[in-house]
């Protein structure tokens, strides 16, 4: 069953439901009325011979109603028509029992109908008690109450039918933006292309949930664009090492008679482009991690910038490095990831400082700052040295694929932080990492 045809059906059995209250109410409340208004037409009928006994001898008017004076000893003292006396009906005349309405079936020309009957007493009658009955026949009554039932009926009948097409019509008009998000899905799953879009319009709760259907669009289809950039990126990057790696084999493999020192740099360049490609790889294969689900663990920051230091002294031994402040600082994150980012930016400083060259590390209230002392960031690359394979003109003559500053892009946004590029004041490059979200003071000394 569909979502719009359980709402019919909601907004049709509820109305059914109040409706039926309503009428069930509605007859019974007439109902009472119409009986009060009989009893109270009786009770005045039989108020004129209990103020005045002779009053019903005297051609009293009861509305042609049957009407019947009994005595003490419970005889008929006199009648209109002749009514049947039991014995509530003696104890009443007899003063021994209270006066009461009561309904009866009564024969008139030959059938029986419904009444409502009055027993009262009458005092004084001959220095004793008695009694006076009135009868009033409810046929008129139980045929008004049976066309009430029916017009409530029809009532009810036209309330649920307009409630259900009004239903359907609400539901319709209400779960149009709904049918527009399940058309839009279905032509994204047909095409492939999540450029589709849904109208947006009004402020409740459906309004909302399509500017998030196209919220959640456009950043499918950001994703699907950097993937589609990523691969060619990617494929580009190879297809250079690839084609030199190729090249060096031929030449090995080839009928040339080479002389070993042209056999020895063939295999230092294939050595040199074998290493590019493991590190390109790895760097790919860190950036198609980036978003995916892992356990996050505690670590201390301040050692994993210690590692990478003793690591940093070793691959650049004619670099001096100088950690300002290291203080502790623990980070609920991936450790892992982590190592690479922060190595990432001291191998990149280290490259740039050259021989004799320094570069300063500090980390201070959740912030890793590596200053170099090189050449600094050209005006037109810093906005792109963390894009993904962005080389600047002076970087393109050393090793790398430009995916170094990008992963640590990648792992700061990971761990909710940024990172950021400028160039010092007084010469050289200043990268900041912050973690300020996810870093808190931790135990142990500063460097």
């Amino acid at each position: 069953m569909t979502l719009r045809a359980r709402l019919t059906l909601v907004a049709a059995g509820v109305v059914a439901i109040v409706v039926a209250l309503v009428c069930v109410t509605t007859y019974f409340v007439m109902r009472h009325e119409l009986q009060a208004q009989i009893d109270g037409s009786l009770r005045h009928e039989a108020a004129l011979v209990q103020n005045d006994p002779n009053a019903f001898t005297a051609s009293a008017d009861f509305g042609g109603n049957p009407a019947e004076v009994v005595g003490t000893d419970g005889s008929v003292v006199a009648h209109s028509y002749p009514v049947p006396i039991d014995r509530r009906v003696r104890q009443v005349a007899s003063g021994r029992q209270d006066g009461f309405y009561r309904d009866i079936t009564v024969r008139e020309f030959g059938q029986i109908i419904p009444a409502r009957e009055i027993v009262a007493p009458i005092p004084g009658l001959f220095g004793n008690q008695g009694a006076i009955l009135v009868v009033k026949s409810l046929q008129e009554t139980d045929r008004a109450l049976e066309r009430l039932r029916l017009i409530l009926f029809f009532v009810a009948l036209g309330a649920v039918a307009a409630a259900a097409v009004g239903g359907a019509v609400v539901s319709s008009a209400t779960l149009a933006p709904v049918r527009r998000l399940k058309e839009a899905a279905e032509r994204i799953a047909e095409t492939g292309e999540p450029s589709e879009r849904v109208p947006e319009g009004g402020h409740d709760e459906l309004a909302a949930l399509g500017a998030s259907f196209n919220t959640m669009l456009a950043a499918l289809e950001e994703s699907l664009e950097t993937q589609r950039r990523f691969v060619a990126d990617a494929s580009h990057e190879l297809r250079t090492p690839l084609t030199s790696l190729q090249t060096n084999i031929d030449v090995l493999r080839g009928d040339i008679v080479l002389e070993p020192e042209q056999r020895r740099r063939l295999l230092d360049d294939l050595h040199r482009e074998s290493q590019e490609m493991r590190a390109l790889i790895a760097g790919l294969l860190e950036l198609a991690q980036h978003g995916a689900q892992a356990e996050k663990h505690e670590f201390q920051l301040d050692e994993v910038v210690e590692d990478a230091l003793e690591r940093a002294r070793s691959r650049f031994p004619e670099v001096t490095w100088e950690p300002d402040r290291v203080e502790p600082t623990i980070v609920d994150g991936y450790r892992d990831r982590m190592e690479r980012a922060v190595w990432n930016l001291l191998e990149n400083a280290g490259k740039w400082s050259g021989d004799g060259g320094s570069v300063e590390v500090s980390l201070i209230g959740g912030e890793l700052q590596v200053r170099d002392h090189g050449p600094g960031f050209a005006d037109e690359d810093r906005p792109l040295v963390f894009d993904r394979f962005y080389r600047s003109a002076a970087a393109r003559s050393m090793p790398g694929a430009g995916l170094g500053l990008a992963i640590v892009r990648e792992v700061a946004e990971a761990h909710g932080g940024t990172v950021e590029a400028e160039n010092a004041r007084d010469g050289g490059a200043l990268v900041r990492l912050s973690l300020n979200g996810a870093a808190r003071p931790g135990s142990g000394g500063d460097l």
